[in-house]
């Protein structure tokens, strides 16, 4: 049954969380997954060196079984990266790693959307500010000749640490912006009244996204707690042309020519 929620009519699509994600991902013919700080940021850093990531909703028991599972390192939380376990769900833990090749990735926010779509029979690609653009052109051309297909957007999020509902982040609402900008510059369209926002408060701020990385609240959170590197590496606009897509339970990464 088509609800209004699904924003049908429309070719791109936006909205939130999983909840947004069941919504506006229903019959998409792709969906992108936004989670700037960090999900999303970091699977673009792990693309770029040819690693291969395995997405996991939480790190915990089971994770580690899984990870053993597919011969995969399994990404620690930020405070526990050492000698012994040097990578987390930091990027610049990811840049500076060396013979990775499989990672498991948790993530409560943009991991756990994508489990969630790839268990429906979505197809799914990362999207960060990093390859957004990359992203919409590798969209284009999957999608060539399929003039109906539908491209959903999912924007992460964050989760209130008190109740666990849904913060919407205002990173995450940018970097959609940057990738529906993207896709609307091709000529894909048309958007919905959602993803026309999205479009335009990432052109807003995309002369300054930097500094209103550092100064948004989940930015002012990582700087915090002491990983200002991880927002700068978030805010390198277009450095990446790898797009990062689900193939099975692990992402692997795509270049354009």
């Amino acid at each position: 049954m088509i609800t209004p929620y699904q924003q049908a009519g429309y070719r791109v699509r936006v909205d939130w969380g999983p909840q947004g994600a069941d919504a506006v991902g229903a019959g998409a013919a792709l969906v992108a997954v936004v989670d700037v700080l960090s999900f999303t940021t970091a699977l673009t850093v792990a693309a770029d060196q040819g690693i291969e990531v395995f997405p996991y909703r939480w790190r915990d028991a089971r994770a580690f079984e899984f990870a053993r599972s597919h011969d995969a390192l399994l990404a620690v939380g930020r405070s526990e990266v050492g000698p012994a376990h040097p990578v987390s769900l930091s990027p610049a833990t990811i840049r500076s790693a060396a013979g990775v090749r499989r990672l498991v990735l948790p993530s409560p926010n943009g991991s756990a959307i994508t489990q969630r779509l790839a268990e429906a029979g979505a197809t799914v690609v990362g999207v960060s500010l990093r390859n957004a653009a990359a992203a919409a052109a590798w969209t284009v051309a999957h999608l060539a000749g399929a003039d109906d297909a539908v491209v959903a957007v999912v924007a992460a999020g964050e989760r209130w640490r008190a109740d666990d509902t849904l913060r919407p982040a205002v990173e995450d609402l940018w970097g959609a912006g940057a990738f529906v900008g993207a896709l609307a510059g091709h000529g894909f369209g048309p958007l919905s009244p959602e993803a026309e926002v999205a479009a335009a408060a990432y052109q807003r701020v995309a002369g300054r996204l930097p500094q209103a990385l550092q100064d948004c609240a989940s930015g002012r959170e990582l700087i915090g707690y002491g990983y200002p590197q991880d927002v700068a590496i978030a805010a390198e606009v277009a450095g990446s042309r790898v797009v990062p897509v689900l193939e099975g339970v692990s992402f692997r990464p795509q270049r354009l020519a």
